[in-house]
């Protein structure tokens, strides 16, 4: 007599649990991957806080050397433009030049090194989509915008002879990310475009540069010739740093119709167009993949 019980399916013993995966070039994640994101969002700004020196600290240190230049030779005499002092004036600018040039110098520095030294795949095999992958550089990038731009705040603020009390904090904080975003954006197009670091720094100085010294930095657009006006109109860097002043002066050196609400849409629409192509170069993965 068999004493041992009978088990009248002798698989369904042995049945495990198997976990159901996507099927190949399916996304498993099917919603915002925000660990993700911080994930590389953090590693970005560690990555320029290691060298804050470099990174944030010498940027401020060397615009603040512009503001006592050109106050020092040009500021003397009570000179005002458009209504406030001279060193009043083109503080704001220098502030909002700086956050520019480093917002792109962050960004297009990110894929490149990837690119150079072969690391590039830890940008692309992670289950980061394309827009997750660009909402996390040019977080980062922004970031290291408003450091740079908050260091050089508290310097100016404690400079003799310089008054940078913010009268319109939005403006400050509206103009402030959307010029930090376009320079971010234009800095990602150039690191996928870039395939050594000659690249990238033709971009700056050829490109980033001039948009910077020609948008009214440290003169007043109006004062120009009709012609030279019209340029600088076409420039978009122009309406970052006029209404980053604007927040910080109250007025505007323009003779636009409403220049403040003009400059926002202006720096929405390239912001968007900037974005669009910067989305459809990294989905395409032009230099980025074999």
């Amino acid at each position: 007599m068999n004493d041992q019980p009978q088990i009248s399916n002798p698989d369904s013993a042995n049945i495990r649990t198997v976990p159901a995966f996507a099927e190949p070039g399916v996304p498993h994640i099917r919603t915002l991957n925000v660990p993700g994101m911080q994930a590389l969002y953090v590693k970005e700004v560690r990555r320029f806080f290691k060298v804050q020196l470099q990174t944030i600290w010498a940027p401020a240190i060397t615009t603040l050397l512009f503001l006592v230049i050109f106050t020092v030779a040009l500021g003397g005499a009570g000179r005002t433009v458009i209504g406030v002092p001279f060193a009043d004036f083109i503080a704001p600018g220098l502030i909002m030049m700086a956050m520019l040039q480093n917002s792109f110098a962050n960004s297009s520095f990110s894929l490149l090194v990837g690119k150079i030294q072969g690391t590039i795949v830890d940008y692309l095999m992670p289950p980061l989509a394309v827009g997750e992958l660009i909402i996390a550089l040019i977080g980062a990038a922004v970031t290291r915008a408003i450091l740079v731009g908050l260091a050089l705040w508290l310097a100016m603020l404690l400079w003799p002879g310089v008054h940078v009390g913010a009268d319109h904090l939005w403006a400050v904080a509206v103009f402030g990310v959307l010029g930090a975003m376009m320079l971010g954006f234009l800095g990602l197009i150039t690191s996928v475009w870039a395939e050594k670091f000659d690249h990238a720094a033709a971009v700056t100085n050829f490109v980033v540069t001039p948009l910077a010294l020609l948008s009214g930095t440290f003169y007043s657009v109006d004062k120009l010739a009709p012609w030279f006006q019209t340029i600088a109109h076409g420039n978009p860097v122009y309406y970052a740093i006029m209404g980053f002043r604007y927040g910080f002066i109250g007025t505007v050196d323009s003779t636009i119709a409403n220049p403040v609400l003009t400059a926002v849409l202006m720096l929405v629409a390239v912001n968007i167009a900037l974005g669009v192509i910067t989305y459809r170069l990294l989905a395409s993965g032009w230099k980025l993949k074999a």
